[in-house]
């Protein structure tokens, strides 16, 4: 039925609204992509982020095959699980840099020491050393692209100007990821056959150098405290090592829904880490073209990622960021069930082409949602904590796997691997819904970025203030402040007008978007004027300590402030 009671055609109207839902789609895709590119900073971190991952793959296709030459698939795997192992046990320390320091110098620091150590592995290549060092090179490398990333996600709130710009971003970078697992091992591939494993190494040192080039010329909002010795300072400097290591796992805990959100994303890593063993099985026994069908399979995965990374990006301004990455969570578990039911070739391209559509509806929502729900000054150490935590799931799946189909059929395995995961999230999804609202732009936001003290704060900051914001309604011929009262609240008008006078004497009337109150906060003075409203008001108060903490706790943020009371105050 139609709004207006009548029933809806169906000769072609659901083509049309399907088609323009295609549209729609399209259109929201480009505009979030757009805006990416029209941001420098996000897009110099996203030029950088593709060369250095493309150098990544072909970096790792390089030194896959140089260990398989040196000692075999032993090698190989025995490599793997250490460099695996390790970068989970070190990633909380590791992601502590990225809170202590500034994050771009320590993404520009993790690439120039990760440029030195290749560097360093293909001279012992040229130079025929030992096998152990380059082993311990390449080790180290993985190891610091933890800080890399970790400083990376925990920057791009700060350079996103909008929440769905941010989340544009994040679907910006899933996609290059994407990408980058495609044309990273074929180029790497390919200079192996024609020239050497050396000539790889020295194209990641290149590509290492691209991003750092990059990154020195992304513009960072300052984030200089006012104050020379702030409070979160000195507890800073307080906290034991162990403290400040595992703040990211504490925060985690303290926020249930942060805890729902990982707990979700180990889920789907689990059958991440599964997918290593079974796409291997489903290749000989299903596809039956041997183990190296699994490169097909990767393939089809990798488009369905590529898609799925479009498809997150389009819907960056929906406002349902919990509720996708719970479908992604679920589509990562229930493709598996078809090929349960009917194991065949058809069935295995469909299922895996679907994981590979859900990797980044989970990838990008889960960093969205952190980033917005995580305090800046311990967001490096809270995807420290993700990191660590994925990375377990994923091995415990990988071991999982084997056990599994050593006391049951493929079909039964990836079954109950599929329920499993499937079974995690059901109970999780009136809360993912909820969340929803949590993350949706609160009233007064719009109005709050308009301001210009507060424009140089995070998205993050700005979207914490407008969730402190009270609407109160004021009549006209209202007083809303006496000259000579108590400074303890920021206004700002939505609707309405108020005028300003000083001793009786009218100075000025503000309206919508304009706003109040600042001089008796920043100055700490008793309030310099009497607001009285002119006609039925809305307006929006914030408390005292709301602002001041925002205001001087941003070095440009406070300089804009002071310029606003500084003109107010001569005229």
């Amino acid at each position: 039925m139609t709004k207006s009671g009548a029933p809806a055609k169906r000769t072609g109207e659901s083509k049309i609204s399907g088609g323009g839902a295609v549209r729609v789609a399209l259109r929201e895709m480009r505009a979030s992509i757009g805006a990416v590119v029209a941001n420098p900073s996000l897009r110099r971190i996203q030029l950088a982020l593709a060369g250095s991952m493309i150098g990544d793959w072909a970096y790792a296709t390089a030194v896959t095959v140089w260990a398989y030459g040196v000692g075999g698939v032993t090698a190989v795997g025995v490599w793997t699980a250490i460099r695996l192992t390790l970068m989970a046990l070190t990633a909380p320390i590791a992601s502590t840099v990225a809170d202590r320091f500034p994050r771009k110098s320590v993404m520009i620091g993790a690439d120039v020491l990760r440029a030195t150590l290749v560097l360093a592995a293909a001279i012992c290549l040229i130079t025929e050393s030992p096998a152990a060092p380059i082993f311990i090179l390449a080790t180290l490398t993985s190891l610091l692209g933890t800080p890399f990333r970790c400083a990376q996600r925990a920057l791009m709130p700060r350079l996103a100007r909008t929440p769905e710009e941010l989340t544009a971003s994040n679907g910006a970078s899933s996609t290059i990821e994407s990408l980058s697992f495609f044309v990273g091992p074929a180029l790497g591939a390919l200079l192996i056959s024609a020239t050497s494993i050396e000539v790889v190494f020295l194209l990641n040192v290149a590509t290492f150098a691209w991003s750092t080039l990059l990154v020195m010329g992304v513009s960072v909002p300052a984030e200089e405290v006012v104050t020379s010795e702030s409070p979160a300072e000195e507890d800073a400097e307080d906290e034991s090592f162990v403290t400040q290591v595992t703040q990211g796992f504490r925060s985690i805990a303290a926020d249930r829904d942060l805890t729902v959100v990982v707990l979700l994303a180990a889920a789907q890593t689990i059958v991440a880490g599964a997918s290593v063993v079974f796409l291997v099985v489903m290749a000989v026994d299903i596809l039956g073209i041997g183990a190296e069908g699994v490169g097909y399979l990767d393939s089809v995965l990798g488009i369905g990622a590529i898609l799925g990374g479009l498809l997150a990006i389009a819907r960056a301004g929906r406002h349902r960021l919990a509720t996708d990455m719970t479908a992604g969570v679920v589509l990562w578990s229930l493709p598996l069930l078809l090929v349960t039911v009917w194991p065949s070739p058809a069935a295995v391209f469909a299922a895996v082409a679907l994981l590979g559509l859900a990797n980044p509806l989970v990838d990008v929502n889960l960093d969205t949602i952190i980033q917005r729900l995580t305090p800046d000054a311990v967001m490096g150490r809270v995807f420290g904590a993700l990191e660590a935590c994925l990375i377990g799931t994923m091995a415990l799946g990988s071991f999982l796997m084997p056990v599994l189909l050593s006391v049951m059929s493929l079909r039964a395995s990836v079954g109950v691997i599929g329920l499993g995961v499937a079974a995690v999230a059901a109970p999780f999804v009136p809360r993912m819904r909820r969340l929803n609202a949590r993350l949706t732009a609160p009233p007064g936001l719009d109005l709050l970025r308009q301001i210009a003290m507060f424009a140089p704060l995070a998205p993050g900051t700005v979207e914490g203030l407008a969730r402190h914001l009270v609407r109160v309604p004021v009549r006209a011929g209202e007083i809303v402040l006496s000259e000579g009262g108590q400074s303890d609240r920021f206004f700002v008008i939505e609707s309405g007008l108020v005028e300003v006078s000083q001793m009786g004497a009218v100075i000025r009337r503000e309206g919508p978007g304009e706003f109040f109150g600042e001089i008796g906060l920043l100055r700490d003075v008793p309030r310099t004027a009497t607001i009285t409203a002119m006609e039925d008001t809305v307006l929006f108060l914030l408390d005292r300590e709301q602002f001041l903490a925002a205001v001087n706790g941003q070095h440009d943020s406070f300089l804009a402030a002071d310029d606003i009371v500084t003109r107010r105050l001569t005229v």
